[in-house]
């Protein structure tokens, strides 16, 4: 290594400690608040968003909702004045059944107009198949994923440092989700399987570039050598590569809007940890199984 080169294999340590401790925090986080939220396309029922034309607590629409027959309600608040409603109950007239919830909070907020802008009626058995569905498709994701980077590389440490950092990124996605109690939905699972797709390739430029360098590596040069050169020497692309699509995800996030927020900022979790684990994840471990 040059003089100027970082020593990223002198850290490993650190960053699994790091990883293992963060994805602990978020099983913490994950029993103390009673596991994830689904939005209503997974568990079923019914999800309206209303706006007031004053600021209304969450406690005192709860508290609305369970007099009028709705005691199981969920509500999420986007800002003071917009609220999102989840109820349970499930009809074939999704509309007439959100009339009935904007009549009630009309009844109790006199003095505040309820407008409705949005429902969306789920039946339990739908969104039972449409988590199932997801599942499915991340685990034909990963096996995909792992068999093209072993034909790519010809080589198992390759697609055992692929496979292991990608199953480290969606956990610590998800780990950040059940601190943050942010509710999953399909927009979430859209952001974990596009964040995987992000770090897979960030993963293949540098195992490339370490697979040149092993080819054409003298006698007695060391493995670990050769791999911090080569994180060395991609290193200028994955932070140039890492900002430029973080600032456009940032961009999402600050102007595209409530329906697009959870998304965008699962995908910017999702860009930093795969950045992260394409270098202090990937790599060491793919050396680890090479020796």
């Amino acid at each position: 290594m040059t003089a100027r080169s970082f020593n990223f294999l002198k850290y490993k340590s650190y960053a699994a400690c790091f990883s293992i401790a963060f994805i602990l925090a978020g099983i913490a986080g994950y029993v103390h608040n009673g596991g994830f939220r689904y939005s209503v396309d997974f568990t079923g029922g019914t999800q309206l968003r209303f706006e007031f034309s004053k600021p209304v607590g969450s406690e005192e629409l709860k508290g609305i909702l369970a007099r009028n027959g709705w005691e199981d309600a969920v509500t999420r608040e986007f800002s003071p004045t917009e609220k999102v409603v989840r109820v349970k109950e499930f009809v074939n007239d999704a509309q007439g059944l959100a009339v009935a919830i904007q009549g009630a909070l009309q009844a109790n907020l006199p003095d505040t107009t309820v407008i409705l802008h949005e429902v969306n009626g789920v039946g339990p058995g739908t969104g039972q198949e449409l988590r199932w569905n997801f599942i499915l498709m991340l685990l034909a994701g990963f096996a995909l994923m792992f068999s093209y980077i072993v034909a790519r590389f010809w080589s198992l440490s390759y697609g055992i440092g692929t496979i292991i950092a990608l199953l480290h990124d969606p956990l610590a996605i998800l780990a950040v989700i059940a601190i943050t109690k942010i509710e999953i939905s399909p927009n979430i699972i859209c952001a974990i399987i596009m964040a995987l797709g992000y770090s897979i390739n960030d993963t293949i430029v540098i195992f490339a570039r370490i697979r040149e360098r092993f080819a054409t590596s003298k006698p007695g040069e060391s493995p670990a050598a050769i791999v911090n050169e080569s994180l060395n020497l991609t290193l200028t692309r994955t932070i140039l590569t890492s900002l430029a699509t973080f600032s456009a995800v940032a961009a999402l996030y600050m102007f595209g809007g409530e329906s697009l927020r959870d998304l965008s900022l699962a995908f910017m979790v999702g860009i930093l940890v795969g950045t992260y684990s394409s270098i202090f994840v990937a790599s060491p471990i793919m050396l680890f199984f090479r020796r």
